[in-house]
């Protein structure tokens, strides 16, 4: 039905006879001439209709937005002063000779040019908003993004290899999505959080080299960077250690960039220890675009009388730490109480603060209602470490850590965004030396920071038993940009190790066995070494297309509240389905508890 896109047609293609198809995105009648967007997924093209072919005329008058065209005409260039330097077709325009309209449209929800619809009434007409020109530029980055990594895996020796979606229920961090099965009354498949046993068996097979784009499912709280099902690159690897799995990833995200967008990544990325992400920016996904660095002072604040700084300070899970923020000074009150607020989402208590006005004139040239709490050798002590100049800001974190490096790491990204302090558009880095465990103090357990799989240094062996805690793992992400792109690490590929891990976390051999014992068997067999990692493809077209969350580059996303618009998913069923499924639904109480 066509013979060119829209959007290839330019200069030339001056004097051919074309035939395109595609939709009226606008339609102008201009004194007798009618001018008539068409567009298709490659761009837009304008056609020009006289009323010297009649027929052609008449139809292109009963043209409405959205109507679906053909047109067949000829190639000619636009009138001087009439170009349009927007589109990639602005030097020409085509002189429809015949039109037909193949099919004519309602008038659409909303017009595809206005940027103030709701993504409600967006994700409700999906078919419609992906008409519009960034959501059609999102799909084709993404398919760019897919062809790229499948052809450097390909060229690395990977297989391409598929796992079950139907499978086990497998504690991963998350819930489960589970499927009843009809031919085993009450019991019920779990869809994959993610592909990580079976990978794990695939080089147990000795396929040695792994790849998929899979998708995977989580039933957990959504944001903006998270969905009930979702898609990851994953990739296992055997007999390659942490240092050579990195390298090859890091090929592969650098050729990525260099192929799809024209960036060149740094070479190599930095690399920086988790102890030490957490020290200088309270996160173990830093952004390093920002910068701006938190500073330890609690051991300035353990005698000061202060009790909100002199707890934590002498508290061992406690940590005090200040943020300077480079003239600061200039913030009004309001808008540190909006900061303080803003911390409070992720549990700070408060957040105090120092404005340096005039450091030669000492403490009266500080402006601070904690300054009163503090000696003159603590507040002199404090703005040498955090090398404070004239007319900065200092805030405070101080309460237990896991408080303080949310907070203020927070309110770094924050600060950085809202004052302009974004330096470079792309820092990569790779944070290492996680801990094996952390400690679940309301449970009174150890939990894995990674997964239950992940293997502990092998000089950190002993620690196991003796101090889980000081345990760190042969665990590596890659960070950009603050967002985590993808996490890995090298499996346990000793059955003996894996039970001791299992014994940590509080399972037993008997729930071991129940619920893993697959694996556990497999690494009888002669398991090689072997690690891998996983990158989220929604997280990272997200960031490559500038998008403000992974829904904005999926084609048919779920809401907040993993609700799908278009298909009201998810529904009710007939009792009929239900009793073949051996279920019956138990009427849940009202609020009056009848």
């Amino acid at each position: 039905m066509r013979t060119h896109y829209c959007g290839e047609l330019n200069a030339a293609h001056l004097d051919q006879e074309v035939t395109l198809v595609g939709w009226a995105h606008r339609r102008r009648d201009h004194g007798g001439v009618i001018f008539i967007d068409l567009r298709d997924r490659e761009g837009r093209v304008q056609v020009v209709v006289d009323p010297d072919t009649a027929e052609t005329f008449a139809n292109a008058e009963r043209v409405r937005s959205e109507y679906v065209l053909q047109v067949v005409g000829r190639v000619r260039r636009r009138p001087q002063g009439t170009e349009n330097p927007d589109l990639s077709s602005g030097e020409i325009e085509v002189l429809g000779k015949q039109l037909t309209i193949v099919n004519s449209a309602e008038t659409p929800p909303f017009h595809l040019d206005d940027d103030t619809v709701s993504e409600e009434h967006r994700l409700r007409y999906r078919y419609i908003d992906l008409r519009r020109p960034e959501m059609l530029a999102r799909i084709r980055l993404r398919a760019a993004v897919t062809r790229e990594l499948r052809a450097f895996l390909d060229c690395q020796g990977f297989l391409d290899i598929e796992t079950p979606i139907l499978t086990r229920p497998t504690p991963e961090g998350a819930r489960d999505y589970l499927v009843p099965s009809r031919t085993h009354p009450g019991e019920f498949f779990a869809l994959p959080q993610s592909p990580q046993l079976f990978k794990q068996l695939l080089m147990v097979a000795g396929m040695d080299r792994y790849y998929q784009i899979v998708r995977c499912f989580r039933d957990e709280d959504l944001r903006a960077d998270r969905q009930p099902e979702f898609t990851q690159l994953d990739i296992e690897t055997a007999f390659l250690d942490e240092d050579a799995i990195m390298a090859l990833s890091e090929n592969m995200i650098r050729r990525l960039f260099d192929k799809v967008l024209d960036v060149q990544l740094d070479d190599p990325f930095p690399r920086m220890t988790y102890q030490e992400a957490m020290r200088r920016y309270g996160s173990d996904r830093p952004d390093l675009r920002v910068p701006l660095e938190l500073v330890d002072v609690a051991d300035l604040m353990r005698a000061v009388e202060f009790k909100v700084f002199s707890g934590p300070a002498n508290d061992p899970a406690g940590r005090v730490a200040a943020l300077r923020l480079p003239q600061g000074g200039e913030l009004t009150r309001k808008e540190i109480d909006d900061y303080t607020k803003f911390v409070a989402i992720y549990g700070a208590r408060g957040l105090a603060y120092i404005k340096v006005n005039e450091l030669a004139k000492g403490r009266d040239g500080l402006q601070s209602p904690i300054l009163k709490f503090l000696p003159d050798e603590v507040v002199e002590a404090i703005l040498q470490r955090t090398a404070a100049e004239d007319g900065d800001l200092i805030f405070f974190g101080a309460d237990r850590a896991r408080v303080v490096n949310e907070a203020l790491g927070a309110l770094r990204v924050k600060l950085g965004e809202d004052r302009g302090l974004l330096q470079g558009a792309w820092k990569p880095l790779w944070v290492v030396d996680f801990p094996m465990f952390e400690r679940d103090e309301e449970a009174g357990r150890w939990v894995s920071l990674h997964h239950p799989f992940t293997a502990p240094k092998e000089e950190h062996l002993e620690r196991l038993t003796s101090d889980p805690g000081a345990c760190h793992s042969r665990a590596y992400d890659m960070v950009l940009n603050g967002t985590e792109l993808g996490g890995g690490s090298m499996r346990i590929y000793r059955g003996d190790v894996q039970r001791q891990v299992f014994a940590l976390l509080g399972i037993g051999e008997q729930e071991a066995q129940d619920k893993f014992g697959f694996l556990l068997n497999a690494l009888k067999y002669g398991c090689p070494p072997h690690g891998g990692l996983a990158f989220g493809l929604d997280r990272l077209v997200m960031l490559m297309s500038g998008a403000a969350s992974i829904r904005e580059v999926m084609a048919f996303p779920k809401t907040q509240t993993a609700s799908c618009p278009l298909t009201h998913a998810p529904s009710e069923v007939s009792t009929a389905q239900l009793a073949e499924l051996n279920i019956r639904l138990r009427k849940m109480p009202d609020k009056t508890g009848d």
